[in-house]
């Protein structure tokens, strides 16, 4: 079936309801509810919480009234006889209510004795876009941006039904903030046309409880406002950034505030003008603050000869602790170095006591096989969160994995981590195995207007939810570890092909490129072993952790063995926990994870009775790519660390079924990285 983007599919899901005969594309989300047919009984208070109920739910008259005492967004949703009441203080807490019944209805959990309270854990619930004007992407797997094309190019009620599409499916997981481009700003995204367009999209979100910001170049006073400078405490650039600041507001009121990547590879920031950090944040976050501004000012900095990156943000920014503005939140990646499968937490989080501080997770599969593998997030995020107290935080990020792909993320399954995200950012403690029930229930849970595979229809559907479930969820727990195992296992990271991410070239570093951008800098491997020694005698990275944890990783004995080589240059012969040797260890876990991917594939292919054909032939065809692909690291990476170790692999391990030159050789073209839905062969 030939791809439709989905901007003119939204329309005719607003214009003429959703219909499916063959399958579905996945353009619904999780959002897959039936109209009903008469207008459901709603009263109270009118605006978009009303109109989802009227047009979806299904059950009793459901009154919506406002209450005082309730905090921000929060609600509650009580039954009485025959009615369902949702309470709030705000239009954000009665839509959160109105789609929290909703998602009740559609897993089979609506009642009449409902006594539901309901209150987010964090204020800021935000997606950052990697969006350009251009409508490119970056690390986008699922087409163009959704928001920015060249004019003339979207037909403006197109455009508005898909920002309602992409405004409910926020909503209905509790995301209230977006910010609408690339981290990477261009200095144009300032000027007033473009603002113009910033507008039109905030008029179509706000009436989902969604605020816009925007990512800003720092050195837009001198592009934007023919400046000399943009030093942060010259005169004249303040007075630029308050005036350009008082623009924004005057045409939308409600703008959230500014994502700023400054000193960064490449971006410009204060240090070019011998500030600080502190200077640049503060300096902005004053213009902001007569308007309720924030701004949220990324720790992702790390100098090209740094003798250890994961270093960089801690030296850079403890010792600005306590001097930032009380509307400045530092977002920090959840690692130390970028997005890897696995890395430790960032010691920032732990170590900054005086500043706010927000987590930036990555939802865009950057660095776990794009839109081409099935990997379940959500696992990763909890990890985070079993060392940093979520109590710690002001906030949530997640950088986008949305395009204009008819299903929105490029894989059926990536649209879980959208979902995830937004579900966590409400409330932290539901477990990965809660949020991926709901998720798999919600998307692939029986529709009276999807034809089944199987022709026993209804008999085959009633059952569909027993077989898919505990199958499906428990494939999606075990993804991301896998995803390590034949990736990166026993702490190796940062691997990747030079020119993206998508494959291994652990052998990557040619002449001219500095030396972070390269594998060799670390995994380190020689005839000894293998790692980065971030001991106290090595980069004393593991200083930088609390006392308790700087005792733990410091130890080759006690350092758990997931982390091992990324704190530890490991002797090949280092005896693990299996009691095999390291060597034998990578090896086995490898081949785990080659094994593991298949088994994914196996799964899925037995679910064909119990799923429409679309979804299972695109997912399937997905699951074929990362099976394949798991060979590709395996065989790359045991092959190329081989020629180091001089040792056999186990006898009962998988062999490699390629040669190192044919792994060296091969490379993928970039077009092809950012445009998955090509696929990858070999």
């Amino acid at each position: 079936m030939t791809t439709k983007r989905f901007l003119l599919t939204a329309l005719i899901l607003l214009v003429a309801g959703w219909s499916s005969v063959y399958g579905e594309d996945g353009s619904q989300l999780w959002l897959r509810m039936e109209k009903a047919e008469t207008a459901a009984s709603v009263t109270g208070v009118k605006g978009t919480a009303m109109s989802e109920l009227q047009t979806y739910w299904q059950g009793g008259p459901v009154v919506l009234k406002r209450q005082k005492g309730l905090a921000k967004d929060a609600y509650t949703i009580k039954s009485q006889g025959t009615k369902t009441v949702i309470t709030a203080s705000n239009d954000a807490g009665l839509l959160y209510g109105a789609y929290h019944l909703l998602r009740l209805q559609q897993t089979g959990e609506a009642s009449n004795q409902l006594d539901i309270k309901e209150a987010p854990y964090y204020d800021l619930r935000i997606l950052n876009h990697w969006d350009n004007p251009n409508g490119t992407v970056e690390r986008g797997f699922a087409g163009h941006s959704i928001f920015w094309r060249e004019e003339g190019k979207v037909d403006s009620e197109q455009f508005a039904a898909a920002m309602q599409s992409y405004a409910r499916a926020n909503a209905s997981v509790g995301i209230n903030g977006t910010v609408l481009n690339n981290v990477n700003a261009k200095p144009e995204m300032l000027a007033t046309a473009s603002l113009q367009k910033t507008k039109e999209i905030a008029d179509l979100l706000r009436p989902y409880g969604i605020r816009v910001y925007l990512s800003i170049n720092f050195a837009s006073p001198i592009k934007v406002g023919g400046l000399q400078t943009a030093d942060p405490l010259n005169k004249e650039v303040i007075a630029w950034w308050k005036e350009k600041v008082n623009e924004i507001y005057r045409m939308i009121p409600d703008f959230g505030g500014f994502l700023v990547k400054a000193n960064s590879e490449g971006e410009p920031g204060p240090q070019d003008f011998g500030r600080t950090h502190a200077d640049g944040a503060n300096m902005l976050a004053a213009a902001l603050k007569p308007h309720n501004g924030i701004v949220m000012w990324r720790a992702f900095v790390y100098a090209p000869q740094s003798p250890d990156r994961a270093n960089q943000a801690y030296l850079e920014f403890m010792p600005l602790d306590g001097q930032f503005a009380d509307n400045v939140i530092i977002q920090i990646k959840n690692g130390p170095i970028d997005f890897q499968p696995r890395e430790p937490y960032s010691p920032l989080f732990t170590a900054m006591q005086k500043t706010q501080m927000m987590v930036e997770f990555q939802l865009t599969q950057e660095y776990l096989g794009a839109a081409n593998h099935l990997v379940y997030l959500a696992p990763m995020w909890q990890e985070f969160f079993s060392f940093v107290n979520p109590g710690s935080l002001r906030a949530m990020a997640g950088v986008a994995n949305i395009g204009d792909d008819i299903n929105w993320c490029g894989h059926h399954f990536a649209q879980a981590n959208w979902y995830a995200f937004g579900r966590a950012a409400w409330n932290p403690s539901l477990t990965p195995k809660e949020i991926a029930e709901e998720w798999a229930n919600m998307t692939f849970g029986y529709n009276e207007q999807c034809t089944m595979n199987n022709e026993q229809g209804t008999a085959v559907a009633n059952s569909q939810f027993s077989v898919l479930s505990s199958q499906l969820v428990k494939l999606m727990l075990d993804s991301r570890e896998a995803c390590v195992n034949y990736m990166m296992p026993l702490g190796i990271h940062h691997i990747f092909a030079g020119t993206h991410h998508y494959g291994p070239e652990p052998w990557y570093a040619p002449k001219g490129v500095r030396a972070d951008w390269t594998p060799p800098y670390y995994h380190k491997a020689d005839a000894v072993g293998m790692g980065f020694d971030r001991t106290v005698n090595g980069s004393g990275n593991v200083k930088q952790y609390p006392e308790a944890l700087c005792k733990l990783y410091n130890d080759i004995n006690t350092c758990p063995e997931n982390l091992l080589t990324w704190f530890h240059h490991v002797p090949w012969d280092h005896q693990m926990k299996s009691g095999r040797t390291f060597w034998d260890e990578l090896c086995h876990k490898y081949d785990e994870g080659v094994h593991q991917a298949r088994h994914f594939l196996s799964v899925w292919d037995s679910m064909q009775p119990y799923v429409d054909a679309q979804r299972f032939q695109e997912v399937q065809r997905k699951l074929r790519i990362q099976a394949r692909d798991a060979e590709w690291w395996r065989d790359a990476c045991l092959l190329y660390f081989q020629t180091f170790s001089k040792r056999p692999i186990p006898q009962d391990v998988e062999h490699p079924i390629h040669n190192l030159d044919e792994m060296m050789q091969f490379h993928i073209p970039i077009t092809m990285y950012e445009n998955p839905e090509r696929g990858f062969t070999k």
